[in-house]
């Protein structure tokens, strides 16, 4: 069975991070398992839809199984009463029920040396922190 995945490049570095992500999915999936759609998201989106997150976006995520999305937000100008691109990012944790960002931190052994932190006392370290997304003051509400 094919499973529709939107991918929203982003801004910035995001378009390069999906080209890469796409390409590492499409070696590792079995052919014909996964449907490939791209949507506007972001500031590409409002210069060119005049919104972060349009509606031809959000009914293509909504149709998804999985989204990928890249960095999002810039510093370039917008054309005038348009919201920024980060506004869009908000909307469609929202609107997916993205409730968390989970941020794993186990440090690779061969950098140890490298950090502020004594090799001895990071040495083993495995966390997982989750980052609500949908709510409270980060959010907005």
């Amino acid at each position: 069975m094919t499973r529709l995945v939107t991918v929203l490049d982003g801004d910035g570095i995001g378009p390069e991070v999906m080209r890469a992500a796409v390409r590492v999915c499409r070696e590792v999936l079995p052919a014909g398992v996964v449907e490939w759609s791209e949507a506007p998201f972001g500031a590409a989106a409002c210069q060119g839809h005049g919104d972060p997150f349009p509606e031809v976006t959000r009914r293509s995520c909504q149709e998804s199984a999985a989204v990928l999305l890249g960095a999002v937000g810039g510093d370039g100008p917008l054309p005038a009463g348009v919201r920024r691109p980060e506004a869009g990012l908000l909307e469609l944790r929202k609107e997916l029920g993205a409730f968390a960002n989970l941020r794993p931190v186990r440090p690779h052994p061969a950098l140890l040396g490298a950090s502020p932190l004594r090799a001895d006392v990071l040495a083993g370290v495995d966390l997982l922190f989750v980052w609500e997304l949908t709510g409270g003051i980060y959010f907005g509400a």
